[in-house]
């Protein structure tokens, strides 16, 4: 049945006598309703009940049945979910069954009361308390004359047996929705003591097939919905006559298992080619970055010519003021030099010297090595060269610390030099003892090099512990605070306490005095002196791990030995290929639950297993059993599965004796068998005999439903 599916309403309702009984077959899937005699029902639709609001006007609407996706657009359906009367074939939710006998009998041309006698299906040994709310609801709500109800099941083997599918004893195998029963038939009726049920059905295949699939595909579970589960189900699901051997298909990945897989394409719109520019793009993209550039080119000029001429502007100043110093005497140039903010001569020639340089620099001329190395040193300390007669106490001061700065300096860059010329002597030293025995000079940089390195991991440790050690000379893990602090940092904290109390008393006067601050000199110093060791031997490890590798290509250096994060993966395009969902070991796993109902956590018989059971209930000889078996009917929406019928023989005859005789028989019509005997049933002349009014239910109520039960054979 397409979904979108709405029966039209009949018109004949009122050219039917009182007296014509009105058939429902109230399957837990499909609600099928028509009348007596007939050889089809009038109106058919799922067994299900909605109740959306209305986008606009917030009005609860009932939608039942199967519902149109061009209508239900207009209702917010995100806090409705589709209901259904019965919970394993029995019907408990009869506030939707009142929905769904409300919509059936309006399909059906009814007005107000319905006035008919009523023929229902129902599933064997029905409970008392459903048989009794349904005449309820039926008697008071729709002025029911009369109810009989039987089971669907029998209706259609007793179909079937008109039909010459099966005998008068024989087996009914019914594979319904939401539950599967065996009933044996004696002499033509039911043996309701021995029948047999399992809580496995069609519900169960295509929520089990939604399931694999969702899990299979997570982004594409939106679109696995229970209805196109239950449309691939109907498709592609086959039932497996053995099932480890059709596992082993797939698992060895046989021809046989690619030729057994079936494909679903999803919808999919491939991303739109991104075709390459057209020259006059091309040309266009080139214009507009060639007019970018010109814009910059212009500012960049701008501001260079304006740079240039203010490095021009305070040239001419700074020679005018030369000038006026040159013809000066001494307490007027002390006055001019004030005024300028100078301290001298040779500071307003540095500033010129400067300036010019800037100047050329602006205009693109270049300079010489010597003069720059000039006017670096000219810049750094310009009071160096000055007379000392010509400099006030605080220009004494700065140029003794000048002096001093400037000796510093050159110290370290002739300490630069003389370690570089030792850096040479060592390495031409080196380079004689390799050439010399290549073996034993390995040997002794593989020695220094693992001797450097543990001191550099035992530095570390020792920053880490706070240079605390156990009494085997082990860095200790400490846990405090103190124990995370360095020796650096202690000697530190123990120069504060010691320079802030070292006038007695308790008294804090530290910074009162100059000598005070030297304390920050020793500190800085000795972590310096840590620092610098550390760093000394780093540098060092890093040369010999270098020449190591040089001559032994295999050695890996532990610095060096980092594990690299993975970079992230690329974003691949999509293809057809990643919306197209395979259904290959599903098509059989999935009505495999019918066997096996313990592949999905119900503990219960299998189908094939239920026939024993049911021909161990029967207190008859073998004989009879052997009768029975040699007419077996199958019916029900799953017995269309292929492969159901030559499983179910095979699953037989392992309970049956050997050599033993089977017949199994699919029904007609699986689906609508069961009301085509319920209405031929309803037709008959006897009919009358099996029915009950509202007054023998207000006479009896629910005490009339334990004994009461209809004697099919006519």
């Amino acid at each position: 049945m397409p979904s979108g599916y709405r029966p039209d309403r009949e018109t004949d309702f009122a050219g039917f006598p009182s007296t014509t009984p009105i058939v429902i077959d109230n399957g837990a899937s499909t609600f099928r309703i028509g009348w007596a005699g007939e050889a089809e029902p009038r109106v058919a639709f799922r067994n299900i009940v909605q109740r959306p609001r209305h986008r606009s006007s917030g009005e609860t609407v009932t939608v039942v049945g199967d519902t149109d996706p061009a209508l239900m657009k207009y209702f917010d359906c995100t806090r409705s979910a589709i209901r259904s009367p019965f919970d394993d074939d029995v019907v408990y939710q009869f506030e939707y069954m009142e929905y769904i006998l409300d919509f059936g009998f309006d399909r059906l041309g009814a007005t107000s009361e319905v006035g008919h006698p009523i023929l229902m299906t129902e599933c064997e040994c029905n409970p008392s308390f459903s048989r009794a709310r349904m005449s309820e609801l039926l008697f008071e709500t729709y002025g029911v004359p009369s109810i009989a109800f039987g089971i669907d099941d029998v209706f259609s083997y007793k179909y079937n047996q008109k039909l010459g599918n099966c005998g008068e004893d024989g087996l009914a195998i019914s594979c319904e929705h939401g539950t599967c029963h065996v009933v044996p038939f004696l002499k033509g009726e039911p043996v309701l003591g021995a029948c047999c049920r399992t809580n496995v059905g069609g519900f169960h295949i295509t929520d089990f097939l939604r399931q694999l699939l969702s899990l299979k595909y997570p982004y594409h579970s939106a679109s696995i919905t229970w209805e196109k589960a239950e449309e691939l189900k109907k498709e592609h699901c086959y039932v497996a006559l053995d099932y480890m051997s059709e596992l082993q298909i797939f698992k060895n990945n046989k021809e046989e298992a690619e030729e057994k897989t079936r494909y679903w394409q999803l919808p999919w719109v491939p991303p739109p080619v991104e075709e390459p520019p057209s020259e006059e793009e091309l040309a266009r993209k080139a214009a507009l970055k060639e007019k970018a550039g010109q814009r910059l080119r212009d500012m960049a000029a701008a501001k260079r010519s304006q740079k240039i001429a203010e490095l021009e502007k305070q040239l001419s100043y700074l020679e005018e003021l030369m000038e006026q110093l040159d013809g000066a005497e001494e307490e007027e140039a002390t006055a001019i030099l004030g005024r300028s903010g100078y301290l001298s001569q040779q500071e307003i020639k540095s500033a010129i010297l400067k300036a010019t340089q800037s100047l050329r620099k602006a205009k693109g001329e270049s300079n010489g090595n010597e003069e720059k190395a000039d006017a670096s040193g000219v810049d750094k300390y310009p009071l160096v060269s000055v007379p000392d007669e010509t400099l006030t106490p605080e220009q004494l001061k700065e140029k003794k610390k000048q002096i001093l700065l400037k000796t510093t300096t050159e110290g370290r860059m002739r300490a630069k030099q003389r370690r570089a010329e030792e850096e040479a002597l060592r390495e031409k030293q080196e380079e004689e003892r390799r050439l010399e025995n290549p073996e034993l000079y390995l040997e002794e940089l593989r020695a220094r090099y693992s001797e450097l390195s543990d001191r550099v991991d035992q530095r570390k440790r020792q920053k880490l512990n706070g240079g605390k050690t156990n009494g085997n000379h082990n860095s200790s893990g400490g846990v405090g605070r103190g124990e995370r602090l360095n020796a650096a940092q202690k000697e530190r904290m123990r120069l504060l306490t010691s320079a802030a109390f070292d006038r007695g008393k308790g008294e804090d006067t530290f910074g009162t005095r100059d000598e005070d601050w030297l304390v920050y000199k020793k500190m800085s110093k000795d972590n310096n002196d840590d620092d610098d060791g550390n760093d000394d031997d780093e540098s060092e490890l890093a040369r010999i791990a270098s020449k190591i590798q040089d001559m032994d290509p295999t050695f890996v250096n532990k610095a060096e030995a980092v594990q690299q994060t993975p970079e992230p993966p690329k974003v691949r395009t999509l293809t057809a290929e990643d919306y197209r969902i395979s259904i290959g070991i599903e098509r059989f796993r999935c009505p495999e639950i019918l066997f096996q109902p313990g592949m999905i956590g119900i503990d219960q018989a299998g189908i094939d297993e239920m026939v024993s059971i049911s021909l161990r209930r029967l207190m008859e000889d073998e004989a009879v059993k052997e009768r029975l078996c040699q007419s077996i009917l199958v019916t029900g929406g799953c017995s269309l599965i292929p492969g159901m019928i030559p499983r179910l023989e095979s699953g037989i005859r392992q309970f049956r004796p050997y050599l033993s005789t089977l017949k199994l028989v699919r029904a007609a019509d699986p689906l609508i068998d069961a009301w085509r005997g319920a209405a031929a049933f309803a037709a008959s002349s006897k009919f009358g005999r099996h029915t009950f009014s509202l007054a023998d239910y207000r006479e009896h109520g629910e005490n009339l439903f334990h004994r009461y039960n209809i004697v099919y054979s006519l």
